[in-house]
């Protein structure tokens, strides 16, 4: 009989000396523990926070080499202000940072907040990086990504008259993982050899739960956290794995357990609509006009 292979876990990760990271919402949860990882593993990273005082206390945790800029992905000239001041190649960039079912909001620049958070502040962000990046672009989306509608809502993605915190969030989400089909799409056309993945946690005990604009359902999810959930260790493992792995663009990593809400990272799949490449050619270029940042390698590609 074939001895069983141990899963995959973060001891598995290479050595990562002389690699440049930066990792959104790096000053705590899931992206603390992927900075946590990283740095242990000899990579230089960059804690990208909206709030530098807590990112520093954050770094302080964190054995290794890391430094903290400032990064507020729901405002664009935060986005444009990280990006001119970046002036070195960038191994990995890491797109962790998110809002999670929060009551209706506006971004600086008028956008819905999950979904000017999650997705169009990366999306920008990625874009300015773009040119500085080496090996791999990693975007956290979530299985709720199947969840509210399981659409983009075109005509109005802002969702104005139409916001619920659970369909705002399911579109941030799927947007993630149509953002990343369509950029390794680009990629590849360019002939670059970065490229662009998901991964999800599954259900990691963290500090987003607590936001959510129901009491109801936070009181849930503290429950669901103290009985389901992994910790953010594990639960950043799909992230890791997306990040060092040798896998092929567009992937999507979350646990291997029932439900995909635990475990070891593994491939997995993903709803009709976050494989739909006409979907994510329009997010692309609704995401373009929305942000002001066109595409990063060349003339806009059709």
């Amino acid at each position: 009989m074939a001895e069983k292979k141990d899963k995959w876990n973060v001891t598995d990760l290479p050595d990562l000396t002389g690699r440049t990271a930066v990792v959104t919402g790096a000053n705590s949860g899931l992206g603390l523990a992927t900075t946590d990882a990283l740095a242990r593993a000899g990579a230089h990273v960059v804690l990208a926070v909206r709030d530098p005082e807590r990112g520093r206390a954050a770094a302080a945790k964190v054995p290794g080499s890391t430094e903290v800029r400032r990064l507020d992905l729901a405002d664009l000239s935060s986005v444009r202000e990280f990006a001119a001041g970046w002036d070195r190649p960038l191994d990995l960039l890491i797109n962790n940072a998110g809002v999670m079912m929060l009551p209706e909001l506006r971004t600086a620049d008028g956008f819905e907040m999950q979904f000017g958070t999650n997705h169009l502040g990366h999306f920008a962000l990625t874009n300015l990086l773009l040119p500085h990046v080496t090996d791999r672009v990693v975007t956290v989306a979530s299985g709720l990504h199947r969840g509210g509608d399981g659409v983009i809502h075109f005509a109005d993605v802002n969702l104005r008259g139409n916001y619920s915190p659970t369909r705002a969030y399911a579109q941030s989400k799927l947007a993630n993982l149509l953002f990343t089909l369509e950029l390794q799409r680009r990629l590849t056309e360019a002939g670059s050899p970065v490229r662009a993945l998901s991964a999800h946690p599954g259900w990691a005990a963290t500090n987003l739960q607590s936001h959510h604009a129901n009491p109801l359902a936070r009181l849930g999810m503290a429950v669901g956290n103290r009985l389901l959930a992994q910790d953010d260790r594990a639960g950043a493992l799909p992230t890791l794995y997306a990040a060092t792995r040798d896998l092929p663009g567009a992937s999507y990593v979350g646990p291997d357990g029932l439900g995909e809400m635990r475990g070891a990272p593994t491939l997995v799949g993903r709803s009709r609509a976050a494989s739909d490449p006409e979907a994510a050619r329009r997010l692309w270029a609704l995401s373009e006009e929305m942000t002001g940042v066109p595409w990063a390698l060349g003339a806009r590609t059709v």
